[in-house]
């Protein structure tokens, strides 16, 4: 999984990269001091991993990873080339959604480029200067497109939905929030990696003394709640200076530091939560003395094309999967025990992989 950060200079967006990947990206308090998109690959916290691979003694634990694109701060006019231009919102069309940290936390020692501190019209400024870089995408195969429509039927059909879409971003909607009517439409929408077509998580950053009870009473972090709901996206709240603390400790240290400021999980967690709800995603298992792994998949997929993700040749040779669920596993104390058990089952082509099971994959080519 691909997760680009974007937000407006200062509002914790790379000291939040920083914290999630110990990347050390630099973070001043003033504008594009991230000159070049920061890459870091986090590997996702699963207990279950640890626990399996102390159950098989594995000599090796191979958690799920997920890769963080961070741009240097959007302002307005950055798709015209202001501040660093359009050349960093390039960085982000290949990722799978688009992490949007908003300023909800007042301190007068950190310059806001507004002045003030306003989540809404921060994300509005960051989702024009999205519309306005797919704009020019559309323009470029309307342009393109135009050529053969007039030969061609589906090249036709192809340039009326673009001028649907054109005039829906022309009219300050995301293209996320347009509907696809029919199976032409959505295979179209797809190949124009349109940025405002990418699911958004927003993190909302507050003080850190907001952070035990979710922000509850913060007025900045309700309003992005809300505006989110209505499109659909998540939100997590963080403190992305707390964060970066997290990140120095070893991870005895960070529970006891978690459990200290009232929180039961880090911010990681939380935008690993977000993420996986928001695409619908989750992890399968697998596990013995050589190796235990998560494998990340979409939710309803079938156990060939599971089996896909660990090897091609699996999927071509299907034919059986040995499912046990992991705690059942744990809870047996031995593959056996569950297998005594009637635990352990053997599925076929149309099984639908369910998370957390630990899969043994049977296959022949």
């Amino acid at each position: 999984m691909k997760l680009g950060i974007v937000g407006l200079p200062n509002v914790g967006k790379s000291t939040l990269f920083n914290s999630l990947t110990k990347a050390g990206a630099e973070s001043a308090n003033y504008p594009f001091c991230t000159i070049d998109p920061n890459v870091g690959i986090v590997t996702v916290p699963d207990e279950r991993l640890k626990l399996l691979g102390e159950f098989y003694h594995s000599k090796k634990v191979t958690p799920a990873v997920i890769e963080f694109v961070d741009i240097a701060g959007l302002v307005k006019g950055a798709s015209k080339g202001e501040g660093l231009g359009n050349q960093f919102l390039a960085n982000i069309r290949e990722v799978d959604a688009i992490v949007h940290v908003v300023r909800c936390f007042e301190d007068a020692n950190v310059v806001h480029v507004d002045g003030t501190i306003d989540p809404l019209r921060d994300i509005e400024t960051i989702n024009l200067e999205l519309i306005f870089s797919d704009l020019e995408i559309l323009e470029r195969r309307i342009s393109k497109v135009t050529k053969t429509a007039r030969m061609d039927k589906e090249a036709a059909k192809e340039l009326e939905f673009l001028k649907k879409v054109k005039e829906h971003l022309e009219n300050g909607q995301l293209a996320i929030t347009l509907e696809p009517e029919s199976e032409d439409e959505e295979g179209w929408m797809a190949t124009y990696n349109l940025l405002t077509a990418k699911p958004v998580i927003y993190a909302a950053n507050v003080a850190e003394d907001e952070l035990a009870d979710d922000a509850a009473s913060n007025a900045h972090v309700s309003a992005v709640k809300k505006y989110a709901a209505e499109q659909n996206s998540e939100v997590f709240v963080i403190c992305a200076q707390i964060e970066e603390e997290i990140a120095q400790l070893e991870d005895d240290e960070k529970k006891m530091f978690l459990e200290d400021l009232g929180l039961n999980e880090s911010g990681l967690e939380k935008l690993v939560r977000a993420s996986y709800s928001l695409l619908g995603l989750m992890s399968f298992l697998t596990s013995g003395e050589d190796e235990t792994r998560a494998w990340t998949i979409k939710i309803g997929t079938k156990a060939p094309q599971a089996a896909g993700k660990i090897h091609s040749d699996f999927e071509r040779g299907f034919i059986k999967a040995e499912v046990v669920n992991y705690q059942d596993l744990l809870d047996c104390g031995s593959y056996a025990g569950a297998r005594e058990k009637g635990l352990v089952r053997m599925e076929g082509k149309e099984y639908v992989v369910q998370d957390g099971d630990v899969i043994l994959f049977r296959f022949n080519v």
